[in-house]
């Protein structure tokens, strides 16, 4: 090996030039790589973004690490620009031909899907936390906070009504990192900020503009508020706020997206459809989001926008607010439940009244 080149250099590229201006040799720019951090936590994409809290005390304790976070192609758009993440990798074969043949001083997966703990387990690593797969195939717990977590998914009522830590929390246990209320970041490209202003302003929008996001995903039945509730607030934000509502939604909640429209009477704009950074930019660009547990609360927190969340089969207690938020949630007996399907007529949902909601967004927003 050629002594006068500094593999261990954190500028280091390997086929072309660091761009530091000087050969190897003697370079006064080199900085070692510090410790080897790699993070697994595959999806969902909101999941994926909330599990950055582990990343400031991770660089508190280890300032100088080089941390290499492993997701969903999906997700990976919400840590690539993350600061504190030295290599996003997408969960592919070619990535793991290069973290098979490397050396880890610490590996965390924080994902309890068996894809994370196959990829873990045979990682070259001293020191593993998180969940590992079992010779059965099975996901197992490598450490007490990754047990607490995994007993958590396997007991209704440890998830409803004993626990009570929030899920950045419940990651830095399984990271062994002491919690301090440090919330996660999203950092998104100029250029998806300018589009976001430019679509504010040719839809002439009023202020407060409030985001209505109806998604909230397929696997939980009822997840999402109702087309008739959005359309109602939308009404409400008009009247009674002065105010715009924006509907949200991604590509999949089209259908959703157009019923409040119709239902709204003209009183609601089309936020349109847009790619995950542009989306994630126009909702930093709200005075505040409605929203059931989803992918868009989650980026509403990470980028310090006032919140409401509404919540019917799913808990509370998991979400941490780091700036305005308040949630709504229903008053049906049944909840919360996660089931995955439900034919409850009137639904949990169905028991959410707007002007409950409204109360929340006028409180958010500081006119309550």
């Amino acid at each position: 090996m050629d002594s006068s080149l500094k593999l261990d250099c954190r500028f280091y590229l390997g086929d072309r030039p660091c761009g530091k201006g000087s050969e190897c040799a003697g370079c006064e720019h080199y900085v070692p790589i510090g410790k080897r951090v790699l993070v697994i936590k595959l999806a969902a994409a909101g999941d994926v973004l909330r599990a950055t809290a582990v990343l400031p005390p991770l660089k508190r304790l280890h300032p100088s690490s080089q941390v290499t976070w492993v997701a969903e192609a999906s997700a990976l758009p919400l840590v690539r620009a993350n600061p504190m993440i030295d290599r996003a990798m997408d969960l592919d074969f070619d990535s793991w031909l290069v973290l098979s043949q490397e050396e880890f001083d610490l590996a965390i997966s924080l994902d309890k899907d068996p894809r994370a703990g196959a990829l873990l387990t045979p990682i070259r690593a001293p020191r593993k936390l998180g969940f590992g797969l079992s010779r059965w195939g099975t996901t197992e717990a490598l450490n007490e906070g990754a047990r607490y977590d995994l007993r958590l998914g396997l007991s209704d009522h440890m998830k409803f009504h004993e626990n009570a830590k929030t899920y950045p929390e419940i990651f830095c246990d399984i990271a062994e990192l002491p919690y301090q209320g440090d919330p996660y970041v999203l950092t998104l490209p100029d250029d998806s900020v300018t589009r976001a202003r430019g679509l504010m302003d040719g839809l002439g929008v009023r202020e407060p503009v409030v985001g209505l996001n109806v998604g909230a995903g397929a696997v939980f039945a009822n997840k999402a508020w109702t087309p008739r509730g959005f359309a109602e607030l939308a009404g409400l934000v008009s009247d009674r706020l002065g105010g715009t509502a924006l509907v949200l939604g991604g590509p999949d909640d089209r259908e959703g997206v157009v019923e409040t429209l119709r239902l709204s009477e003209g009183q609601a704009k089309d936020g349109g459809v847009h790619e995950l950074l542009d989306f994630c930019a126009l909702v930093g660009s709200l005075d505040a989001l409605v929203t059931g547990d989803t992918m868009a609360m989650h980026v509403a927190i990470a980028l310090g926008v006032p919140v409401v969340v509404i919540l019917g089969p799913t808990v509370s207690q998991e979400i941490a607010f780091y700036g305005p938020g308040r949630v709504v949630a229903t008053q049906a007996q049944c909840a919360p439940c996660y089931r995955r399907a439900c034919d409850k007529s009137p639904s949990c949902m169905d028991m959410i009244d707007s002007q409950a909601v409204l109360g929340a967004v006028m409180e958010v927003l500081g006119e309550g």
